[in-house]
């Protein structure tokens, strides 16, 4: 049981980076250092902005609830399902949030297995608003997929290469490379910042347990019918399938592409895949020399929150600052 005391936070970090794959328990986590702090939370999951994907992108909405205490979230259900919300934006909204909190004194939690997003805050990502090129589209549309990725290796600088599960996104992905080359300063200055992160893992056998229960578990709270509710509202099943994983392949179920069956095993197996990229993510920000603070997933709660407060207070690593 979580005290129900509050502490005054002196630490030398700005904000703290709760972090790791899917199905670890970061939001719980989360949720609980900041009742223990008086902080809130900031998301940095790139589908849990949308309204309406709940089920499907984990919104947990009762993790924000601790001892009867709700805890402020922010960036989450900011647009609309069928929007193609991005890094750009996400940098933008983040610094708006941040700016905010520093201002009342509220220490920020971040919270998300996003890696992108979270890399793009810590390191500040100098990112370009890139319109769509409505020319280099249709030229790229008449390529293959191997093509159009071929393309896109050909650029040696790419923040992101783990998502490549669809013609739409490899195109949008040769397009904002394409534009950035033009480029010569960013469109915004993004702040300094001193972060601890903290990742939760478990190990892979037990990852692949939580991962397969969780999605039994929405299964049965009605996540197919989430997904049709969206497909009724008039949101394009293009898009849907742009959003990956549940979106993607349930979708894929309600328009007679697949079986049940066949839906939940290239489901399940679309989410190991990912989780296996989150971690290799997460492995390739520890190379560039950024701290992450691994905590046993099989510890209790208690346990896991009384680390990173000692981190927070007492961290014998230096904070990893953004860079100048």
């Amino acid at each position: 049981m979580i005290k129900n005391v509050r502490v005054e936070l002196n630490s030398i970090y700005d904000l703290l980076v709760v972090t790791g794959p899917t199905a670890s328990g970061k939001t719980s986590l989360a949720a609980m250092i900041a009742f223990r702090i008086g902080g809130e939370i900031i998301s940095a999951d790139s589908r849990q902005v949308y309204r309406g994907m709940n089920l499907g992108t984990g919104k947990d909405y009762d993790d924000y609830i601790v001892n009867g205490t709700r805890i402020p979230y922010h960036l989450i259900d900011i647009a609309d399902p069928g929007y193609k919300y991005n890094v750009f934006e996400y940098q933008r909204d983040f610094n708006k949030v941040y700016s905010d909190l520093k201002k009342r004194k509220v220490f920020p939690v971040v919270c998300g297995g996003s890696g992108m997003y979270a890399d793009s805050i810590i390191t500040g990502y100098k990112m370009f608003e890139v319109p769509p090129d409505s020319g280099l589209r249709i030229e790229l549309e008449k390529k293959s997929m191997e093509e159009l990725k071929g393309i896109l290796l050909t650029f040696k600088n790419l923040h992101n290469i783990t998502d490549l599960d669809s013609k739409k996104r490899i195109i949008r992905a040769i397009e904002i490379e394409h534009s950035s080359k033009n480029k010569t300063k960013p469109v915004s200055r993004f702040p300094e910042v001193k972060a601890l992160l903290v990742g939760i893992n478990f190990d892979r056998d037990k990852r692949r347990k939580r991962i397969t229960e969780r999605l039994k578990v929405r299964l049965d709270s009605g996540m197919v019918e989430e997904v049709k509710t969206l497909i009724d509202s008039g949101i394009n099943t293009e898009t849907l399938i742009y959003y990956g994983l549940e979106y993607k392949y349930i979708t894929l179920y309600l328009t007679g592409k697949v079986s049940y069956e066949e839906m939940i095993r290239d489901l399940e197996i679309s989410i190991h895949q990912f989780s296996k990229r989150q971690m290799t993510w997460f492995r390739g920000m520890e190379r560039k020399g950024i701290k992450i603070h691994w905590l046993d997933g099989e510890l209790s709660i208690e346990e896991k929150v009384e680390k990173v407060m000692g981190l927070l207070k007492n961290s014998p690593h230096p904070p990893t600052p953004s860079p100048k």
